[in-house]
């Protein structure tokens, strides 16, 4: 499909992302406690807010889809759009409703059986296919503009482009580029007007900026088709043309932490969670908009180093929990508005009731989106569960790695590599998950692969076999022998997030964390014997992973042998469908364990 640049780049790619009008007037209240005066064009003042969300994932009801009951946490945070809606009315009240702009860093489509069942299993690309719940909410609350996420990606670019057609707002991404005419694939940015009682409106203009891994982590979907440039380089683009095009003010939504790290090592030359260097080496910026980190930011201030100005970044956590708020105090002198003042602070969403218009306007895809995640797939002879699966064994994790390398045998059969072991790699992604004994549904099975990943056979080596699961087992603190062992201190080391662990099946293994990163696997063996260099064996495994997600070694460059369109998730959903039911004695067993020299820690 080729890609639609819409009207964008029929106009100019300097000028054509277009100027709207964001009100009429300001508030009675606003333009008494704002204006002033100390004569024509001297002093005078407005003040406006910018609200933000980021990494709504889906979430438009403060609904998990997962337990089939309200969202709830342990520290009670609240999710949704409906939430998200009540907050934003709330401000504009105070605000004065066109004295706000709101906006978001990226990440809508994806993450809750919402957002797949209608990217899947009533696709909104269908003919006469359904409009998605989630540019309805923000259609209806009234977005000006939102950011590209990488996870934007993940159902495809026709999924994306319709999504793309469906909302009211423009979706940014000044670093989403064509990948051989090298211009803007999506719009770069838009320019809002605010009118002032002054007869001079502000004018303030919002850059989005996507990610960069997403040529990692999306590969089979954009390779060949889109590029993804580094977010300072496209940020020295186009701040200065927006400066030049009039705008008094600045905001970038971008979908990259502030933290300055990668995931991706030298797989790329660009950062990741690159925010705060944007701020630190692009002046013109007045306040950036985080995304992608999934942390929480009420304010945090850059000095850019040419320009010696205060940047102001926010990052509204994730999901719906909290709506970020720019305050923004501006001075017209000389004929031109200019940033006196600006701050951030977070609002908790569970501190008010979901919108009711929100809820009423969705009901409808709820309804039908719970019926489908209830619809039973089989039963269990026991229950599971991943409360422990990020540190032992557990048969859950067994259950995916069984599935996943059954599969690649079975597609493997008869070819040149039928003879080959199968080995699997699977992460505890939720440690919340759980397989009940009795009826299964569609939703403990969603519960136990989160993502949308696919599947893939990647030939490796026994040395590199040893090398990757050295790479993943870096993920543990090293616990001298003889000191206490605290499960919720053993784990996710220099900020490992769960998913970058990965157990393999087919090997067993001990890990020994008493030992420094990088010599820590111990008694690496197939059937029973120790595990040579130059074996051969066939890797089952994500495709996250198999793109350098995580950037574990070797699998990356490692020769694809086969791969699946589908999702993981619903291999698992067709193999429990057809086992009908799901017996620990048929897949699970301990292949691994936590040591410390030979002693285990469980």
């Amino acid at each position: 499909m080729a890609l639609d640049r819409r009207s964008f780049l029929g106009t100019s790619a300097a000028t054509g992302a277009g100027v709207a009008l964001a009100g009429a007037a300001v508030s009675p209240a606003a333009a008494a406690g704002r204006g002033g005066g100390h004569g024509p064009g001297r002093g005078r003042r407005y003040s406006f807010s910018v609200l933000g969300t980021t990494d709504l994932h889906g979430n438009a009801l403060n609904w998990d889809y997962f337990t089939d009951k309200e969202y709830d946490d342990a520290q009670h945070n609240d999710v949704g759009l409906a939430k998200i809606s009540t907050l934003v009315e709330r401000v504009r009240a105070e605000r004065g409703r066109h004295n706000t702009l709101l906006i978001d860093a990226g990440d809508t489509i994806q993450g809750t059986q919402l957002s797949y069942y209608y990217a899947r299993v009533d696709p909104i690309t269908a003919r006469r296919g359904p409009v998605h719940p989630m540019a309805k909410a923000m259609n209806a609350i009234g977005y000006d503009a939102a950011a590209l996420g990488n996870h934007e990606f993940n159902y495809g670019i026709e999924v994306l482009r319709k999504f793309e057609e469906q909302c009211d707002f423009p979706l940014l991404g000044a670093n989403a580029v064509d990948a051989k005419s090298l211009k803007p694939a999506f719009r770069p940015y838009v320019m809002k007007r605010l009118r002032t009682p002054y007869g001079r409106d502000v004018r303030v203009a919002v850059l989005g900026l996507t990610n960069p891994g997403i040529a990692i982590w999306d590969k089979a979907n954009v390779q060949g088709r889109l590029a993804f440039p580094g977010l300072e380089e496209q940020a020295a683009k186009w701040v200065p043309r927006l400066r030049s095009m009039g705008a008094d003010v600045v905001l970038v939504a971008a979908h990259s932490g502030a933290d300055g790290s990668s995931s991706w090592g030298d797989q790329l030359p660009y950062v990741e969670n690159a925010a705060a260097l944007v701020a630190e080496r692009v002046p013109g910026i007045d306040a950036i908009l985080v995304g992608h980190a999934h942390v929480e930011i009420p304010e945090r201030r850059v000095t850019n180093k040419e320009s010696g100005r205060q940047v102001v970044l926010s990052e509204p956590l994730k999901w719906g929990e909290r709506l970020t708020v720019f305050d923004f105090d501006l001075v017209l002198e000389r004929g031109r508005w200019s940033v006196e003042r600006a701050g951030s602070r977070v609002l908790n969403s569970n501190a008010v009731e979901e919108d009711r218009r929100i809820t009423r306007l969705l009901s409808g895809e709820h309804k039908k989106v719970v019926a489908y995640v209830n619809q039973v797939i089989g039963t269990s002879v026991v229950a599971m569960d991943t409360v422990e699966g990020a540190y032992k064994d557990v048969p859950l994790i067994d259950l995916i790695n069984h599935v996943q390398a059954q599969t690649v045998r079975e597609a493997l059969a008869g070819g040149e590599f039928a003879s080959l072991p199968v080995l699997s790699q699977a992460s505890c992604f939720s440690r919340t998950a759980v397989v009940p004994a009795g009826e299964v549904t569609i939703r403990d099975a969603a519960g136990l692969y989160t993502f949308e990943n696919t599947l893939e056979a990647r030939l490796i080596t026994g040395a590199q076999l040893k090398d990757y699961l050295e790479f993943s087992a870096k993920y543990f603190v090293r616990t001298a022998v003889g000191a206490p062992v605290d499960v919720a201190k053993l784990t996710n080391a220099d900020g490992t997030p769960d998913y970058n662990y990965d157990a393999v099946s087919g090997v067993t293994y001990d890990i020994d964390v008493s030992r420094p990163v990088g010599s820590r696997i111990v008694g690496l063996s197939f059937g029973g014997t120790p595990v040579q260099g130059s074996a051969q064996f066939v890797l089952a495994v994500n495709n996250y992973r198999a793109s350098g997600g995580g950037n574990f070694p070797h699998v990356a460059q490692a020769r694809q042998v086969w791969a699946d369109s589908d999702e993981i998730r619903n291999t698992i959903i067709g193999w429990v469908r057809a086992a009908g039911s799901i017996d620990p004695a048929v897949f699970a067993s301990v292949d691994w364990r936590l040591t410390r020299e030979g002693v285990p820690l469980f």
